[in-house]
């Protein structure tokens, strides 16, 4: 493996900075919606089904 120098590492990096498309500010705003939506959906999902086994194992455990 070839050692490179830090000036051309910084130069190599620098060519590669240029190469990245950033997204726009709508695609980032409407990707952190869809997000934050997601999250909450899949929060509330998660929680019923949490609730739901919670409550078969009390019944479960008071049959007892």
């Amino acid at each position: 493996m070839a050692k490179t120098s830090p000036s051309e590492f910084v130069r190599q990096v620098q060519t590669e900075a240029r190469k990245v498309v950033w997204p726009s500010r709508q695609e980032t705003v409407t990707t952190a919606i869809f997000v934050v939506i997601l999250m909450t959906l899949l929060a509330v999902f998660f929680l019923g089904i949490d609730s739901l086994f919670g409550w078969v194992v009390k019944q479960l455990l008071s049959l007892a």
